[in-house]
């Protein structure tokens, strides 16, 4: 469907042609009336302009035709040579510069053709000069639309691409944000369960027999709870913020952690004890934590040994090592369950390993030992 401009484009070009024949603007032709044929020819003119999007190089030849056939019938009003430089725009700027180079060269072969036969010019005068200055500038222009309209395109397309990419990186980083809060909850929630079972069996034991001791208890199952439900309010509010430190908790919570196990846990420190990234700190911390907590769901143990190894500076090396002297109630449960299976993903995303499973000696137990890098690197 044609647009309006078009027609209204191509309208206008007849009506300015016969207006200017008529009122006998411009140098006249050696006859100088306009008749039917003129009327004819204008029109088509008109149609070929407002045609032109849709058939480019189709119309281009008709207007040349028309060009042609207006000065060999010596027909009065020479702008209707401004169709075909519309012709040698629309032609560049939808088919590309080589077309319009082609066209132009089509269009300059008929204008010599017709000023030298139509109105006996020369063959390159003044006239013939302009006329090809004005038809190069149109394709020059024309060429130079559509490589602004390609460039165009490109430019939206490559955002186009960008915001996708970013889109979809926005969407990997938010699954991996949920992920990492659901391995935090699972933590948090684990330990601060384990450790009320612990208490509240305690509680349940000496209830009768030594009520102070199952009051005390209670009060540490209240401690312990406000303390779960206060860790996992932070971990929601100040889960995004860029100090994991604040939001989740390091390694200087670690006594606080031990005194809560449960269990006796004898912690040694070897090399040289120093500040480690917070993304490690973190991991470090959680490793024990989740440990600890199943131990008392998984081995009836009475001691657990928590080892930190901080080597050297050059070694950029974290070792953590839990064992405990006790047997595990579920075997695959202690193996291969979704705190280890968190475990292992905490320290394969920093770059580390995680081992664990039963120790190799008679009297039993479970180990989990675990590398981080502590290097400059270490996000």
């Amino acid at each position: 469907m044609l647009r309006a401009a078009d027609i209204g484009l191509g309208a206008g070009l007849t009506a300015l042609v016969l207006t200017t024949g008529f009122l006998r603007v411009g140098p006249a032709g050696p006859s100088g009336a306009l008749d039917l044929g003129a009327v004819a020819l204008a029109a088509v003119a008109g149609a070929g302009v407002a045609f032109r999007r849709r058939l480019p190089l189709s119309c281009l030849l008709v207007l040349n035709l028309v060009t042609f056939a207006w000065f060999h019938l010596d027909y009065h009003g020479r702008l209707v040579t401004v169709a075909p430089l519309v012709g040698c725009y629309t032609l560049a700027a939808y088919r590309g510069l080589s077309a319009g180079v082609a066209g132009g060269l089509l269009t300059a072969v008929t204008t010599v053709l017709a000023v030298r036969t139509g109105v006996d010019g020369e063959w390159f005068g003044d006239q013939v000069f302009n006329a090809v200055t004005l038809e190069a500038a149109a394709v020059a222009l024309g060429g130079a639309v559509r490589y602004h309209q390609a460039f165009a395109a490109g430019a939206r397309e490559q955002a186009e691409r960008i915001a996708e990419a970013t889109s979809e990186q926005a969407r990997r980083q938010a699954a991996e944000e949920r992920l990492e809060i659901a391995r935090e909850l699972h933590d948090v929630f684990g330990h601060t369960m384990a450790a009320i079972s612990v208490q509240a069996g305690v509680a349940v034991h000496v209830m009768h027999r030594k009520p102070e001791q199952a009051s005390e208890a209670l009060n540490t199952i209240k401690r312990i709870s406000d303390e779960g439900l206060a860790e996992v309010q932070v971990l929601l509010r100040a889960m995004r913020s860029p100090d994991m430190r604040t939001a989740t908790g390091g390694l200087d919570r670690l006594e606080k952690l031990l005194d809560t196990a449960g269990v006796d846990v004898e912690l040694t420190v070897r090399g040289e004890d120093r500040t480690v990234p917070v993304a490690v700190d973190v991991a470090a911390f959680r490793i024990i934590q989740e440990s600890l907590t199943n131990v008392r769901r998984h081995a009836r143990a009475s001691s657990v040994q928590v080892e930190l190894n901080y080597g050297s500076r050059e070694g950029g090396m974290l070792e953590i090592a839990v064992r405990d002297d006790g047997q595990p109630v579920d075997t695959v449960t202690a193996v291969g369950g979704h705190g280890i299976e968190g475990m292992r993903a905490r320290a394969a995303k920093l770059g580390g390993t995680l081992r664990a499973g039963r120790r190799r000696r008679p009297e039993g137990g479970f180990e989990v030992h675990c590398t981080l890098p502590t290097g400059k690197d270490t996000q």
